[in-house]
Formats: structure tokens, sequence, C-alpha cells
């Protein structure tokens, strides 16, 4: 029960992060082009910072060997999750851009802005190394298959044509993605963790007050674009409470037994990949969405649902996985 009153905690704290965004924006001290900012701050900056720091200072060369077990983990949890996510899409009978970005809200987790603080609330030592394997895999698959899914169709991008051209030259563009701060300050960390690097005191103590922004920050933002989302429209989706009931409670509590099976997977390890798996939809992919202007909108109002139930669903998860 103790993790349960640690996600109650986590989330009490996420809603006060995010009325204070929806009292930026109610006051005009935010506005979107405020929100563009924030969020190429934390996406680029701070949460890249934070994913570096924690993990070359909370583990060794050992501890790093001991848990590559998550990359495993996580790559299976991607494979499911994409045909669970195509059997929620068909299920709902959603077809063209709309039905491609149910598919990939339904998929992807919010892991940089809520993942990485319950992580780290969760598992004080390893919970950063467990995000930076998780993330490893995670990028991969968000700048691949997460990028094609909001990409549109021929011929529904603002009702009209996509030259052949320009989508190629957006999937070339795709690969160069894969090279971004978060898989750039992962690939240093973990070089830092077999060479042995110590940071010094003042770049310890600067890197870690920098990092620590990064839930508040984030928090911040999502609270801020609920009020840019069509709220009631987004709460009449009956499709959004699928992805709620499957992605965030019926397939991590599957996990959770299926990985229960497998002695190798140490209880920690099986405690966070639960966790992960259960989180709301990832915010990244409605900013894809709008950028490639692939129903956006739909999008954000699907992170605003998942989010909002998501106050429920962890506890509930917390709780399963309790009495399991």
């Amino acid at each position: 029960m103790e993790y349960f009153h640690i996600v109650i905690s986590q989330i009490i704290i996420f809603v006060i992060y995010a009325l204070l965004g929806v009292t930026a924006v109610k006051t005009n001290i935010l506005n979107e082009t405020g929100l563009e900012v924030i969020s190429r701050l934390v996406i680029k900056i701070t949460l890249p910072i934070m994913i570096f720091h924690n993990t070359i200072t909370g583990a060794d060369v050992e501890q790093f060997m001991d848990t590559l077990s998550v990359m495993i983990l996580t790559a299976f949890m991607y494979a499911s999750m994409y045909f669970v996510s195509l059997g929620l899409k068909n299920f709902f009978r959603l077809k063209g851009n709309r039905g491609k970005v149910f598919h990939a809200n339904t998929m992807f987790g919010n892991i940089g802005f809520m993942g990485i603080p319950i992580m780290a609330a969760f598992f004080p030592e390893n919970g950063m190394l467990y995000i930076a394997l998780f993330t490893v895999v995670d990028q991969l698959v968000l700048w691949t298959v997460g990028v094609q899914l909001t990409l549109p169709e021929k011929g529904e991008k603002d009702n009209l044509e996509i030259p052949v051209k320009e989508k190629q030259s957006f999937c070339r563009q795709t690969v160069k993605k894969l090279v971004n701060p978060a898989t750039v300050a992962i690939t240093l960390a973990v070089i830092g963790i077999f060479a042995g690097v110590k940071l010094p005191y003042e770049l310890d103590t600067a890197l870690g007050k920098v990092g620590s922004v990064t839930s508040p920050l984030a928090m911040i933002y999502i609270g801020a674009l609920f009020c840019y989302t069509d709220i009631k429209g987004s709460l009449k989706q009956k499709e959004f409470y699928g992805t709620v009931l499957v992605k965030m409670i019926l397939y991590p509590t599957a996990f959770y037994l299926l990985m229960g099976l497998f002695s190798w997977i140490n209880q920690d390890v099986r405690l966070a990949m639960t966790i992960l798996s259960a989180l709301p939809t990832m915010t990244s992919i409605a900013m894809l969405a709008k950028s490639q202007k692939s129903e956006g909108e739909y999008s954000a109002g699907g992170v605003f649902v998942t989010t909002l139930c998501s106050i429920v669903t962890l506890p509930i998860v917390c709780y399963i996985m309790a009495m399991l």
C-alpha cells in the first residue's frame, strides 16, 4: 500500500501544478505562444538535464547491467500495445487521420511529464535508471511509429493532397529526430556510468536544481493546455474512455501478472513497468499531431480525458498490485 499512498500524493501535487497553469491562462500570464516556449524549454533543456543528472548520479555499472531487463520489457510493451491500440481503433470504427491519432494516443503514455516524477518518488535510487533504459526504446518507437501515426494521410491534411516529396522529406527528418536532447542525455549518462564519472559539486548542484523544475513546468503546461481544449466535446468521445479502461487499467494489470511468471524480472522493475504502462496519453503526441495538422485538437482532447481519469486509475492500478 506504500506505492498507493505515493501515487495519491503525486497526483495531488500534479493537480496543484495543473491548476496553476489554468490560473496563468485565465489571468493572461500565459498564452499559446508562451506554452510553446515552455514546451521547448522542458523538452530540450530541463527534461534532458533531469534524465542525465539523476541517471549518472543514481547508478553504477552493476546496477545498470542488472536492470537491462527494462529495455526488453519496454520493447514487449510497445509491441503488444501497438496491437491492443489497433484493436481498440477498429472496435470504435475510427478511420483516416482520426483513427491513426487515436491509435497513437492509446499506444503512448506520458512518460516525460508524469512518469519521471512518479518513478523518482517510487524509486529514489534506481528510478531515473529505469526511465533512462525505458526512454531508449520509447524514443525509438515515438520517432518512428509515433510520427507515422500522426502524419496525415494523403489528401487529408487541411483537405489538401500532400506532395510525395514532402512526405519523403518528412520521413528522412524523422530519422534525424532520433538524435534529440533526451537521447543525447541518455547516451552521455550511460557513457558516464561506465567511465565512472563523478560530477563536481558545483555542476552536480546546478544540474540538479535545473532538472528539478521539469515536473512543475510540465504539469503547469498541461493545465494551461487544457484551457485551449474543447473540454465538452472531448468528454463526449466514448473512445477515450475505451483507452482509459483498456490502456490504463486492464493492460497494466495483465502486464503485471504476466511479468510475475518470470523469475528474472525483479519486483521493483515489475512495479515500475506496470506504472509506466498505466500512464495517460503522451502530451507529445498532441504536439506532433498539431504540428502536422492531423487531428491535433482531437489528440489534445484525448490527453485531457486520460489525464483527468488518471487521478482515479493510477491509484486503482496501485491498489490492484498491492492486492495481487
